[in-house]
């Protein structure tokens, strides 16, 4: 199509994962990101088959392999109570139904490994300290201006722009959409301990979800088992922008105060919060422009009820990719990506909204949910996720 570079806004997940994508293809590529470095803090990140397997795809297995792990199965407990509701095999039962793992993983490591395989790329060029602050296209391409933190401007040609700057995106605006997230009613608290000062039931290789009125926790072994992974979701009236502002340690224990006590022990144990209030947008319609579009969280946000926010993004690499390569002009294949990511993006949307409000129900709908939870099985409740797990790019 072109020998000017693909210009990438954005250098989290999506956008690194789509830069060395292209890379692959043997594109130019100018991957651009607003802040002076890549530092993730704290978050751990579910990786579920139908993006581990592109990964693995793009060669990432052997490193992800040494720093992720792999569950052995999904344990659903009553946060009141303790009791059980439920399981649902991992670990290798999720390999020989998908043929991929899996994975839990630090953000920090799957962003560095991400980096390193990206930058090992001469065709890729990576620029740290710019935002993008314009954009106009042309008969031939698409010009954008960045800017830095001090003010400074500078003026950029390539092929296409791709927006992989997230949900308070810039990009957005610059196709003719500047329309803003809404707070959802729900705060996320975050946190890592080491595991060895976990609570017993909290140590076993098992992703663990607890259900109560109004919030739930969701915990999982980091970094080999050394580190456990801690995320209290819940409901809330007022919100403030930020992705990792401090918590106060009592406040998140007095939301909780009512729930069982190895919840209380563990809660007890963690020294210092990060919280976020949750924001949702339904998919953007004209996520593409001309010889511009979006991926990611810029395109369409996924609540953390699913655990696919991460997924979706490395799933739009993919697609975008292969739009690329099967259509002769840019502008076509922009348009085919979005078209073929609208529906399936917009149902995880869905389904995750409506994770949340199960998640959260209070009594006396509570009492049906737990009822049909424990009467299901193992393998039905894995087949409700065939249509995620099962999807292949």
């Amino acid at each position: 199509m072109t020998d000017r570079p693909f210009i990438i806004a954005g250098a989290g997940i999506a956008g690194l994962t789509l830069a060395l994508t292209l890379a692959r293809q043997n594109r130019a590529v100018m991957l651009i990101e607003k802040r002076s470095r890549i530092d993730e803090l704290g978050a751990g990140l579910q990786i579920s088959p139908n993006a581990s397997r592109i990964l693995i795809g793009l060669g990432l297995g052997p490193a992800l392999s040494r720093v992720a792990g792999e569950p052995d199965e999904l344990i659903v407990r009553n946060g009141k109570n303790g009791t059980t509701l439920t399981r649902m095999a991992q670990g290798q039962s999720m390999r020989q139904a998908y043929g991929a793992p899996y994975w839990h993983i630090h953000r920090a490591d799957l962003q560095t490994a991400l980096l390193d395989a990206v930058r090992s790329e001469p065709g890729i060029q990576l620029s740290f300290g710019r935002a993008i602050a314009g954009l106009q296209q042309t008969a031939t391409g698409i010009r954008i201006e960045t800017e830095t933190a001090n003010g400074t401007r500078t003026t950029l040609e390539g092929a296409a722009l791709i927006g992989a700057d997230g949900l308070w995106t810039r990009t957005a605006a610059l196709l003719g959409d500047a329309s803003e997230p809404r707070f959802t009613g729900y705060t996320a608290w975050r946190a890592t301990i080491p595991m060895d000062q976990a609570p017993d039931l909290f140590r076993a290789n098992a992703t663990g979800l607890w259900l109560g009125p109004k919030s739930h926790l969701v915990h999982y072994p980091l970094r080999g088992g050394r580190v456990l992974n801690i995320v209290a979701i819940v409901s809330d009236r007022t919100a403030e922008l930020g992705w990792s502002r401090p918590g106060d340690k009592q406040s998140c224990e007095a939301r909780f105060n009512h729930w069982a006590q190895p919840v209380r022990d563990l809660l007890s144990t963690v020294p210092e919060w990060h919280i976020w209030s949750l924001y949702d947008r339904p998919p953007r319609p004209n996520a593409a422009r001309g010889r511009a579009t979006l991926i990611g969280d810029a395109f369409h946000p996924v609540l953390p009820f699913l655990a696919q926010g991460a997924a979706m993004a490395i799933e739009d690499t993919a697609i975008l990719a292969a739009a690329l390569s099967s259509h002769d002009t840019i502008e076509t294949a922009f348009k085919s990506y979005v078209a073929n990511r609208a529906q399936r993006t917009g149902r995880v949307q869905r389904e995750a909204r409506f994770n949340g409000q199960i998640y959260h129900m209070s009594a006396p709908l509570s009492w049906a949910r737990n009822l049909k939870l424990r009467n299901s099985s193992p393998t039905s409740l894995a087949q409700r996720y065939d249509w995620i797990y099962g999807f292949t790019a």
